[in-house]
Formats: structure tokens, sequence, C-alpha cells
């Protein structure tokens, strides 16, 4: 596991180190344009997707293959367990030194991820709210079982909607976490998220989103669900499963493996499963497109179809560094 304590390299010079950001939902083409901007760049890759941290959840997170892996270096890919804790400052704590490492072989660096907390926390740092107690967060979690998680999302709506229309009902840790700073505090949780160093960079960054048509980006999400069942994603969570991975982990819980465990007990039917693996999967999309539409530091491109215009603004912003 690694260790959040631990104290992460931060570029100390007046310069910042470049780095370029590849972010946008699901399914949109991220890792493909990565590759392809490391061949022309000569750069590696820094996973900042929060599933594809784990070992042995393969499949079910569409990682770059190992013919990918081996044409490009990847960073931040099968580094834990999947029973093992990992949080926005692990990753961020990871990411400093494996940019740090890039950086010293004169390699440029290249982002790719669609969990914006990830990245938010590694270019701007964490959120210096107040600590909680013990006390207070379990009677959140109380209330929680007995009222439900959409009518905990709803109270935080009345008093923090800025944060509230980011987060999902089922994302009920988010939702309790700004409930406890609320009724700590009496100040929303975004508001401490602002004042924080969000606005001040650690990195100068290029950000480039890719956007995708709506009815096709739910095309290639279903076209992908079918592939991730056809290449052997049920096998793959029974032999979790199998190996003592409990259901309840964070990481079986995530979209497809949550869904396939309950189709492995007999919960749900595949084509139940397979169904509610597509929903899920729309779903977490919509919420990556609110987080990322919010950042006015993205410049949003179609891809491939933009492919010249987005390597050509990769090598002014490395370049302006470097002339």
């Amino acid at each position: 596991m690694i260790n959040a304590q631990k104290e992460s390299w931060k570029p100390m010079h007046s310069i910042l180190t470049k780095l370029l950001v590849i972010c946008g939902p699901t399914a949109s083409g991220k890792s493909a344009l990565a590759l392809e901007l490391a061949h022309v760049l000569n750069a590696e890759i820094v996973n900042a997707d929060s599933m594809q941290v784990y070992r042995r959840l393969d499949i079910g997170t569409a990682k770059p293959s190992r013919d990918q892996q081996n044409e490009i270096r990847h960073h931040l890919i099968d580094i834990i367990e999947p029973d093992q804790p990992f949080s926005a400052a692990d990753f961020s704590g990871a990411a400093d030194a494996a940019i740090q490492d890039i950086m010293c072989r004169g390699k440029r660096v290249i982002v790719v991820g669609g969990t914006g907390l990830y990245i938010r926390a590694l270019i701007h740092g964490l959120v210096d709210s107040p600590g909680g107690t013990g006390e207070l967060r379990q009677a959140l979690q109380v209330e929680a079982a007995e009222a439900g998680n959409e009518a905990m999302l709803e109270q935080l709506r009345l008093v923090d909607p800025e944060l509230a229309v980011t987060l999902h009902p089922n994302n009920l840790v988010r939702v309790i976490r700004a409930l406890e700073v609320y009724r700590l505090t009496g100040i929303p949780l975004s508001r401490y998220q602002q004042a924080h160093a969000f606005a001040g960079r650690c990195y100068d960054t290029l950000q480039i989103g890719i956007s995708v048509d709506r009815s096709l980006l739910y095309e290639r999400i279903e076209e992908r669900v079918d592939q991730m069942l056809a290449a052997g994603l049920m096998a793959e969570v029974c032999g979790l499963v199998a190996d003592g991975f409990d259901r309840n982990l964070k990481a079986m819980r995530s979209i497809g493996y949550k869904e396939a465990a309950a189709c492995l007990s007999g919960e749900l039917s595949a084509e139940e499963a397979c169904r509610l693996i597509k929903r899920n999967t729309r779903h977490y999309a919509k919420r990556q497109l609110t987080w990322f539409k919010a950042d006015p530091d993205i410049l949003w491109f179609e891809y491939p179809d933009n492919s010249g215009t987005i390597i050509r603004h990769a090598i002014e912003f490395f370049e302006q560094q470097e002339a």
C-alpha cells in the first residue's frame, strides 16, 4: 500500500513542470489519443483512472493491452491489490514520483484518465477541509441507512448545491463527508475547495478533453460492454471471488464488477447484468462530463476528427518552455 502521509515530490524550480492532460468520459478514446501523442512527443503516460491502479481488474477496467503498454511505457497501472485502500492523496503522491522519474529520463509527460478528482488533486492539491468526528460521521451513516441515499443527497443540495450536482446518490462516502463538513462549520465543502490550492497550480498544464456526440458515446459504451463480456469479464470476477476478494470491497463495487458478481451469485440473469452494466456506465459517463465541463481550463476537441489540431496544440505547449 502506498503511504498517503509520505511527503511527495513537487517541482521546486521556478518554471513549473509541463503536463499534458487527456481527459473525458469513458469510451471517448482517451487511451488511443494518449498513445498517438506519446509517439509524437517522446512521452510516457501516467494513468489517472481510479480502477486501473488495481491488479487483476483488467477486462472490466479497459486497461491498455500489454502490447500497448510495451509500445509506450505506462505508469500507475497494476500497482496495488484489489483489497488495498487507495485515495486521491495516494494517487497524487504516486503520480508526483512517476512524473519526476519520467522527467529525469528526458521524457515528456502525458496524464490520461477519467477520474476527475485524481487529476484535480495532482494539478491543484487536495482540499484542506476540517477534520470530522467519529460520532457525527456514524450518526450520518445511521441516518443514511434509515432515510436512503437520495434523501441524504437532497439534504446536501439544500446546503451545498454546487457540490451536490457533481455527486451520485450512490457516492455516499462523499455525500456524508460534505454534510459532515457543513454541520461542523456551517460552510459548504465546495467553498473550501474554491478557497484551497485548487487555485494555486503545482504544474503547468494543457488539458485536452475529448468531446463525443452523446448518442455516439452511448453506442461505444454498449459495444465496449459487449466486448468485455465476450473477453471474459464473468470469468475474471469469478476468479477474484474464488481467491477471497469480497464483493463489498471498493474495487469490487465498481461498475461491471458488482453486476457480474451479482450474476454469478444468482441475483441477476446474464441479460440483466449486461443491461445494468451498460446503463450504469452511461450514467457514469454523464457524471464525468458534468465534472469536466465545470473546469474552464479544459480545451474540448472531437477525436479522431481533430487529431491534427490536438497534436499541434501539444507540440506548441511543450516547445514554449523548451525554446
